[in-house]
C-alpha cells in the first residue's frame, strides 16, 4: 500500500491545486507589474535628455543623405535599401523620421 500511494497518490502533478491558488497567483502577477512599473518610472526620472541628434530636422536630414548617394569620401554610393527603402525611386514612407520636432532654439554647441 504505501508504494502505490508514493506511485500514485495524490501529490505532484496530480495534487488538487489549494483553494487560494488563483488568487494568489493574480496577486502575485500584479505586484510583480506594479514593482516593474514603479521602477520604470524611477529609472525614467534620472535619464538624461535624448540625443540632440533624437529630432525631426536631424532624422529629415539622414534621410536626405541617405537618398542622395553621396558619403564622406565621395568614392561610393549610399545606395541605402535600393529596392524598398528611402533611395528606391518613388518611396512615400516616413524613412528615418520617428521624433517629433526640437522645441526652442538650438543649442550654441552644435556642430554641423
Amino acid at each position: 500500500m504505501p508504494a502505490w500511494w508514493i506511485a500514485f497518490g495524490p501529490h505532484g502533478p496530480r495534487a488538487e491545486p489549494h483553494p487560494d491558488e488563483p488568487w494568489w497567483l493574480f496577486t502575485r502577477t500584479l505586484g510583480a507589474m506594479v514593482l516593474t512599473l514603479v521602477l520604470f518610472i524611477i529609472i525614467r526620472q534620472f535619464a538624461r535628455e535624448p540625443p540632440r541628434t533624437m529630432n525631426k530636422e536631424w532624422q529629415e536630414a539622414t534621410n536626405e543623405y541617405l537618398k542622395s548617394g553621396l558619403t564622406f569620401d565621395f568614392s561610393q554610393s549610399q545606395n541605402t535599401e535600393p529596392i524598398t527603402g528611402v533611395s528606391s525611386e518613388g518611396y512615400k514612407g516616413r524613412g528615418m523620421v520617428q521624433s517629433r520636432p526640437r522645441k526652442g532654439p538650438p543649442p550654441e554647441n552644435e556642430e554641423e
